[in-house]
């Protein structure tokens, strides 16, 4: 079937592997969350968002469904969410999101993964001082008033609005404790939120040549792919 079979078949394998990824840390969310607020969306803000995004990252909804009635059972893993911080290679400062249900596994791992690409994990609050912590909506641009919509969510904890003209949506970025104020709001004015996040971006960024760029790139990849981090910040430029 020649070269460009195998080309579609491997992008294909890619994306499938990309998928089962997603979906993973997506129920790890999900156990974290009802564990902590219950099963019933309606009343764990934490769990409409998940869902959202389970929705947006095209999870099926049957995966969704079931993810919530087995962390809803005492024999389902406990999952304990930590976050481990250092600086990676060439002196980018990292802070890494893992949920896992054993503390020593990932702990180690980590600190494998900043040793091995010449980095160093820290004791936390080494690098969180470098990043401010936010909450994020994406929503569709339907027709909004811009200027009324910031102005009036300002009092939910918004800080800006962001138009992105290529998809014609919003990114809205508020206050970390304001997630849940800002949800509802949205909610209650029928605006479909498409994703939802909490983010931290850095306060200035580290800028490094195209080599170490490489260099922190792999280091990058290597914890991307352990199934116990959820999500990987850093301040390279």
């Amino acid at each position: 079937m020649g070269r460009a079979f195998e080309f579609r078949k491997a992008r294909k394998l890619k994306r499938w592997s990309t998928m089962a990824k997603t979906f993973t840390r997506i129920g790890k969310d999900i156990a974290v969350s009802v564990k902590e607020g219950g099963p019933n969306p309606e009343s764990n803000a934490r769990l409409r968002a998940i869902i959202q995004n389970a929705k947006a990252a095209n999870m099926p909804k049957d995966n969704i469904l079931r993810a919530i009635k087995n962390a809803s059972e005492k024999s389902t893993e406990n999952y304990k969410e930590i976050t481990l911080e250092g600086y990676g290679p060439h002196g980018v400062a990292v802070i890494i999101d893992c949920t896992t249900d054993n503390n020593n596994r990932t702990v180690g791992n980590i600190r494998s993964y900043f040793n091995k690409a010449g980095g160093n994990l820290g004791t936390n609050g080494s690098v969180e001082f470098m990043f401010l912590r936010c909450c994020s909506f994406k929503i569709e641009n339907k027709n909004l008033d811009l200027d009324s919509l910031e102005l009036e969510l300002i009092d939910y904890g918004l800080e800006e609005i962001i138009k992105d003209e290529v998809n014609n949506e919003l990114l809205l970025y508020g206050n970390y404790d304001s997630f849940g104020l800002i949800q509802k709001e949205l909610e209650n004015r029928d605006i479909e939120i498409i994703k939802s996040e909490f983010e931290r971006i850095p306060n200035n960024y580290k800028d490094i040549n195209d080599d170490q760029k490489n260099d922190f790139e792999k280091f990058l990849e290597i914890c991307e792919n352990d199934d116990d981090v959820q999500k990987v910040h850093h301040n390279m430029k």
